[in-house]
C-alpha cells in the first residue's frame, strides 16, 4: 500500500503536512466525520494521485479559526488528479484519467442532482444539504490537500479531460475549473451578466478576479472590481477591469466617474461574512457588502453572491455575526426588487464548457488569478502569504508533476 501525506488543520493560524490513511473505499472516522458517514462503503468511488490542489480563500477562513472546523481536518476541495485505482462500481472513468474533481460532493441520484443542484445534494451529508471534501460541516469527506484522495460517485463526479497531454501543458487553468472560476463564473452569470451590462464585483481575491474574468467571457461592457488591497486591484487591471479602492473612495462617486451614473446593472459579492467596512483603517463589518451591492446595483437587478457565509463563526464580531446573522438593508433590496442568488456554485453546470474555453485558448484564468506552483512541504508558506493579501492562486503540485515547483 503506498504512503499518503496531506496538510491538517491544526487550530487557529496553523496548518501542518502530516502523515494520513492511504484511501479506501470505506469512509473511515477521523476529524469532522459525521458518525452517519463513519464505515461507508464506496464502491462507486475512485482514488486519485493529486496532479494539482489549491488553496483556496475557503480554507482560509477555517485556518483563521473562523468557524468550527475541528483540529486534524485534512484540508483542500479544489483537485485535480490521475485516477490510479477505481471500485467494482465504477464503469466509465478507467485508470489513467486525468480529471477534475468538482469540489461539491454529489450522489447524481437524489431529486437535487437530478435537477442540477449538486450543490445540495441530499444523500452525502447527514449533517445538511451540500458536501465538499476537507470543509467543516459537510460530511466528513477527506479533503485533496494532499498525495491522494479519494472520489465517490467518481462515473458522474469526475470531468475527464479529453487529452492528458495538452491538460497538462494547460493545468494551472484547467485547475481552477475544481470550484474557483466555475464560482466566479456562477457570480457573474447569476447578477445577470451579458451582453452590453456593467458590473461591479466586490473582492478581488481569486474568486472575484475569476468572475471577472467570466464577466468577460459573457459579454459585460465594463467590469468593476472593488478592494482594499492595491496589489489585487493591479491584478485586475491587467486585464482589463475597471477598480475601485474602497479603502480610499465611495463606489458610488467612482462608479459614477466610470459610467457617467451611479448605479450598475449587475452586483457580485465575493467577499463574504469576513467583509470589513468602507475607508481607511475599516473594522469587520460583515453586511457592509451587501448593503453597498443594494445601494449601487440598479432597481430590478441582480445579485450573485458566491462570497461564504455561514451559520457559525467563533470569532464574530458580535453575538448575531457568530451565529450568521448580519444587519441587512432588506427593505432597500425589496424597494429595489433586487433578486438574490446565495450559497455554493453548482459546479458541474459549468465545468465542461469553461474547461473548452481554456482547451480552445478562449480564456486565460490562471494569468488572471497568479497562479503560482508550490510543493505540498511548502503549503504551510502559501497559506500564511495568502492570508497576507498577496494577488497570487496557491496551487500545491504534490509530485511535482506540473514541473513549474522550484526545486
Amino acid at each position: 500500500m503506498s504512503s499518503n501525506r496531506g496538510v491538517a488543520y491544526k487550530g487557529p493560524g496553523e496548518v501542518e503536512v502530516v502523515d494520513l490513511d492511504y484511501p479506501t473505499f470505506e469512509l473511515k472516522d477521523g476529524p469532522g466525520v459525521n458518525p452517519a458517514n463513519v464505515g461507508r462503503q464506496l464502491p462507486h468511488a475512485a482514488i486519485l494521485k493529486v496532479v494539482t490542489t489549491n488553496i483556496c480563500g475557503s480554507d482560509q477562513h477555517m485556518v483563521r479559526g473562523r468557524t468550527t472546523a475541528p483540529e486534524g481536518l485534512i484540508l483542500g476541495h479544489e483537485i485535480t488528479g490521475e485516477v490510479v485505482e477505481v471500485g467494482p462500481g465504477v464503469e466509465f472513468i478507467q485508470k489513467g484519467d486525468l480529471c477534475s474533481v468538482p469540489f461539491n460532493i454529489s450522489c447524481g441520484r437524489c431529486v437535487n442532482c437530478k435537477t442540477g443542484r449538486t450543490e445540495i445534494c441530499l444523500n452525502v451529508n447527514p449533517d445538511r444539504p451540500g458536501s465538499a471534501y476537507g470543509y467543516v460541516d459537510m460530511g466528513g469527506w477527506v479533503g485533496g490537500q494532499a498525495e491522494y484522495v479519494l472520489v465517490p460517485y467518481a462515473d458522474w463526479n469526475l470531468l475527464r479531460f479529453p487529452d492528458k497531454d495538452q491538460a497538462l501543458e494547460k493545468i494551472l487553468d484547467l485547475t481552477m475549473l475544481s470550484d474557483i472560476f466555475p464560482t466566479g463564473y456562477h457570480g457573474a452569470v447569476t447578477s445577470g451578466v451579458g451582453p452590453g451590462k456593467s458590473v461591479y464585483i466586490a473582492g478581488a481575491g481569486p474568486v472575484g478576479l475569476a468572475a471577472a474574468v467570466g464577466a468577460q467571457l459573457l459579454g459585460a461592457a465594463v467590469v468593476i472590481v472593488a478592494d482594499m488591497v492595491a496589489e489585487r486591484l493591479e491584478a485586475a487591471r491587467a486585464f482589463g477591469c475597471e477598480t475601485v479602492d474602497v479603502s480610499e473612495s465611495d463606489p458610488r462617486e467612482e462608479i459614477a466617474k466610470i459610467l457617467g451614473r451611479e448605479e450598475v446593472d449587475c452586483g457580485v459579492d465575493a467577499v463574504g461574512f469576513e467583509a470589513k467596512g468602507h475607508g481607511h483603517d475599516a473594522k469587520e463589518a460583515p453586511a457592509t457588502v451587501l448593503n453597498s451591492l443594494m445601494d449601487i446595483t440598479k432597481a430590478g437587478g441582480a445579485l450573485g453572491i458566491p462570497g461564504l457565509y455561514v451559520t457559525g463563526d467563533p470569532g464574530g464580531v458580535d453575538a448575531a455575526a457568530q451565529e450568521g446573522s448580519l444587519s441587512l438593508r432588506l427593505g432597500l433590496g425589496w424597494a429595489k426588487a433586487h433578486s438574490f442568488t446565495t450559497g455554493q456554485c453548482p459546479v458541474m453546470r459549468y465545468h465542461r464548457e469553461l474547461m473548452e474555453a481554456i482547451l480552445h485558448d478562449r480564456v486565460q484564468i490562471a494569468k488572471a488569478v497568479n497562479a503560482t506552483a508550490i510543493s505540498l512541504d511548502d503549503a504551510p508558506r502559501g497559506y500564511a502569504e495568502f492570508d497576507s493579501g498577496v494577488a497570487k492562486k496557491f496551487v500545491i503540485d504534490p509530485h511535482g508533476m506540473t514541473g513549474l515547483v522550484a526545486a
